[in-house]
């Protein structure tokens, strides 16, 4: 993320990588969306390309040189700052109780305070001509807090510690069953595993119940929350929260929704499709009573706590007659592999690509399994955690296909984060915050059979006959998660705005996710219940539209890294892996991070300069004449 988007935890971390069991998609970071016409540098800040001298502000006389001079010495400060607040936020993830809790908030009170002071001193400049640079790091400077503190001391301490609660609360979350001796306590991790293997509903209802008490006592320190950094907006000259978050693309903050719901306009026939075929093989595996034939599909059914991606219940979807080329998950325990020569794996691909190998203290510092003596959280992130090479990743890892991938997703964070780190403090992230979730898991789509033979996991590629189970399980996750990604953000922004009252937080999470993803919760929810804290991201305060804008810019990446490799046939098959020209257009493009607008980072590397969905409809058209076929006689769609 950000070096100064943090909310509660300050830590320059790529916290929020939202994928499968929330443990990793996660990446967390840093979206562009389609048709986003570049702006100025400074978009919305009201500066041109030409410095001139004195200008008169509300606090006197300013120049051009003194906006130089400001940020020079504020990058100082938030790096200084930056570093001390990474590690009480890794610390507190880590090892969860009171006291790292209360040194992580006294950090991101500090870190706050800061970031709000020289978010308001940055306005003193907005009336000067400054050139296209100087306005480019004034206005990130102003766009970096994820939640703005008023200025005011009390407020500022308040929104620390609620957040520091907030991450606490759902990191220690467990649900529990029985009593005395015969209690018996699931974390997230455990039950994430058992609703991807279980197929008895009975079960996985009762575990969605579960998990979801974790989080009623979240809602009025979320709406405390909302409150305070609403205010915060309003001081830095945005109309509240959702507006402020909306205006980092490069464009107007309601162009920038228009765009995301024409990206969605784009896809949803493809998902629409999958829907349809998905709900048809439930009821045919739970029948009527569980899974009615039309209609929405109950969302515990799904293979993930937060249905968001429902690759584990590909064994209940894919035909008869349809194979898949491999299971991964086996190849990765015949292979004998433990969880750090996992990601010695992972790290081989980005050096086959030419990349440095990772620092010596990455292995010493990282967390890669659960630890049996503490609390820890387990949803996956990648770290620097002093703008240089204190790269780490924290995982709970299990020897999973899941897993497998995520660690070449959140690797793809920490090489990104290294290669840009000679920037200037404010230039340290990707070229907007979906740039960062699209490049990890662009790389994950080199995770084919090609590349599985050549690091040893397979003897030989299966033939493009079992493809059409390959397509089918990458779009359980690719494309399922797509209007989930986009409604997660679209409720905080309704939430932010006020359109959304705290009274009806639930009832309006429940009709977007019914809305857009066409599930239904599979017990009756009311405001006594608060099931967006279920969702790592809410009470993590991770933006998420990143989410939905890499989930198909990760295509066009692909796509274009494709055409480096000189890589001919179907993009599905493609792995750059070992690939001297692509590992080349791919690392000037990330060696950028921040410093120009993201239509030009885009044309680096795929020589557009718009997002491109045809991409990812590309990627799957074989699938969707498939399904096409298999959705002929059904009653297609939700009311």
């Amino acid at each position: 993320m950000k070096k100064i988007a943090l909310a509660a935890a300050v830590a320059v971390v790529l916290a929020g990588c939202d994928s499968r069991q929330d443990a990793p998609e996660d990446a967390a970071t840093d979206n562009a969306t389609a048709n986003m016409t570049a702006e100025s540098a400074g978009a919305g800040a009201g500066g041109s390309a030409t410095e001139t001298g004195t200008r008169e502000s509300g606090n006197g006389a300013v120049t051009a040189q003194d906006a130089k001079a400001f940020l020079e010495e504020a990058q100082q400060r938030l790096a200084k700052m930056a570093e001390e607040g990474a590690h009480a936020s890794w610390l507190a993830a880590t090892y969860i109780n009171v006291d790292s809790q209360y040194t992580e908030a006294l950090a991101s009170e500090r870190f706050t305070s800061l970031a709000v002071e020289l978010a308001n001193e940055a306005a003193r400049f907005d009336d000067l001509e400054l050139d296209a640079e100087t306005r480019r790091q004034l206005t990130m400077l102003k766009q970096g807090l994820v939640l703005p503190a008023p200025q005011d001391p009390e407020l500022t301490a308040e929104l620390a510690q609620i957040g520091s609660k907030l991450q606490g609360m759902y990191g220690s979350g467990k649900y529990c069953t029985g009593e005395g001796d015969e209690e018996k306590c699931y974390g997230l991790t455990e039950m994430g595993r058992l609703m991807a293997e279980s197929r008895d509903p009975e079960l996985l209802q009762e575990l969605w119940v579960g998990w979801r008490k974790v989080s009623p006592p979240m809602k009025p320190l979320y709406e405390r929350q909302v409150e305070i950094a609403n205010a915060g907006a309003r001081e830095l000259g945005y109309k509240d929260l959702s507006e402020m978050w909306r205006s980092k693309y490069d464009m107007q903050a309601d162009a920038f929704s228009t765009d995301m719901d024409a990206q969605w306009g784009k896809v949803k026939p493809l998902y629409e499709a999958l829907h349809c075929h998905v709900r048809a093989k439930l009821n045919e595996r739970y029948g009527d009573d569980v899974v009615p034939p039309n209609g929405k599909i109950p969302a515990h059914l799904l293979g993930n706590m937060w249905a968001q991606e429902w690759g584990n219940i590909y064994d209940v979807v894919k035909d008869e007659d349809m194979e898949a080329p491999y299971d991964l998950t086996q190849l990765v325990v015949d292979a004998g592999m433990d969880e750090k020569e996992m990601v010695k794996v992972g790290e081989r691909f980005f050096t086959s690509l030419g990349f440095k190998p990772l620092p010596e203290t990455f292995w010493e510092r990282s967390q890669f399994t659960k630890p049996r003596d503490r609390d820890v959280v387990c949803h996956a992130s990648a770290w620097n955690l002093d703008n240089k090479d204190d790269i780490r990743i924290k995982m709970c890892i299990q020897k999973t296909a899941d897993d497998f991938i995520t660690i070449h997703h959140e690797l793809g964070h920490n090489f990104y984060q290294r290669i840009y780190n000679d920037q200037p403090f404010l230039y340290q992230e990707g070229a907007n915050d979906g740039f960062h979730e699209a490049v990890g898991d662009a790389i994950a789509l080199s995770i084919t059979p090609k590349y599985l033979k050549q690091i040893g996991l397979m003897d030989e590629v299966p033939d493009e006959s079992k493809d059409m189970g390959f397509l089918m399980r990458q779009a359980l996750d690719k494309i399922a998660f797509l209007p989930f990604g986009l409604m997660v953000d679209k409720w905080r922004w309704q939430v932010f705005s006020g359109e959304v009252e705290p009274s009806d937080y639930n009832k309006a999470w429940w009709q977007l996710r019914e809305d857009y993803q066409g599930i239904q919760a599979p017990v009756s929810r009311s405001e006594a219940n608060f099931d967006p804290g279920a969702k790592y991201h809410i009470p993590g305060n991770t933006p998420y539209a990143r989410y939905f804008l890499a989930r198909i810019q990760q295509f066009q990446f692909h796509r274009a890294l494709c055409e480096a490799a000189g890589h001919e046939g179907p993009l599905h098959r493609c792995s750059i892996y070992n690939n001297e020209a692509a590992g080349e257009k791919l690392r000037n493009m990330l060696a950028m991070g921040a410093s120009k607008p993201w239509p030009d980072a885009m044309e680096a590397l795929t020589g557009q300069r718009e997002l491109d969905a045809e991409a990812i409809i590309d990627y799957f058209q074989p699938l969707m004449t498939y399904l096409e076929e298999q959705n002929q006689g059904r009653q297609c769609g939700w009311e």
